[in-house]
């Protein structure tokens, strides 16, 4: 049996960051495993140092989703001049090491640079996690209490996506033996729904009638790259009656 912990994700904005194709930074449908990975590694107080800690935890780390409400995706436009003083500057940081600029000519290189960021909006998934093995630390009891008394602020995906209830359910522990009968049996989060889509890893539950695709969601915390895949199924439930918790 699996002793799993349940989250809940509720934000008026989130974003699960998938493939960035040039400026336009797109959103998963469903939680992804750098994500919450991240999301546990910041509740732990683990920094960019730790990065060794926090791939050892993303390797532990096993979960199912629930889409209890919403999915629909919103894009936001954003610009930034990078002719002001502070941004043309050799000091200026990015994640890749050298100062942003725009491609084109001398007029052009430091214009106004566009990017579009995709976000769900309104949303509320429910999230079954472990980790395995199962004594080794941080354990699934070290991660219940980070979460509910965090090193930092905590966002979901980008820092401005904060959430707006409790990340640990109010039913908070369950056991099962595969973590979709365990997302399945979590109290729904919000009232009204009457089906729910799940997503599960590929060697956790019976495949039969869902679709298999990959989340490019493996993260290299060194070079703060993704770099790998995974292969996830999906497949909406009918929710039973009374299932409603929150």
């Amino acid at each position: 049996m699996l002793d799993v912990l349940l989250l809940r994700l509720d934000a008026p904005m989130m974003s699960f960051g998938g493939t960035a194709v040039d400026a336009i930074g797109r959103t998963e449908p469903c939680p992804t495993l750098s994500m919450l990975t991240g999301l546990l590694a910041n509740a732990l107080g683990y920094d960019h140092r730790d990065a060794d800690k926090t791939s050892a935890l993303q390797e532990r780390l096993r979960f199912a989703a629930r889409r209890d409400h919403g999915g629909e995706t919103r894009v936001e436009y954003q610009t930034v001049d990078l002719g002001q003083p502070h941004m043309n500057d050799k000091h200026a940081w990015t994640t890749r090491g050298y100062v942003e600029t725009r491609s084109g000519g001398s007029e052009a290189r430091y214009g106004t640079h566009q990017r579009y960021r995709h976000f769900l909006v309104d949303s509320v998934f429910t999230v079954a996690l472990t980790v395995m093995p199962a004594d080794e630390e941080p354990t699934i009891d070290a991660l219940e209490r980070a979460l509910r008394w965090p090193a930092r602020p905590l966002f979901l995906g980008r820092k401005s996506c904060i959430p707006s209830a409790p990340l640990v359910s109010k039913q908070a522990r369950l056991r099962a033996t595969t973590l979709r009968e365990a997302v399945l049996a979590a109290e729904v989060a919000r009232e009204g729904a009457e089906q729910a889509r799940v997503w599960w890893p590929e060697d956790d539950a019976e495949t039969e009638g869902a679709h298999r695709f990959a989340l490019t969601d493996r993260r290299d915390w060194r070079n703060q790259l993704h770099v790998g895949r995974r292969f996830v199924y999906m497949k909406d439930f009918k929710l039973p009656e009374g299932h409603a918790g929150e």
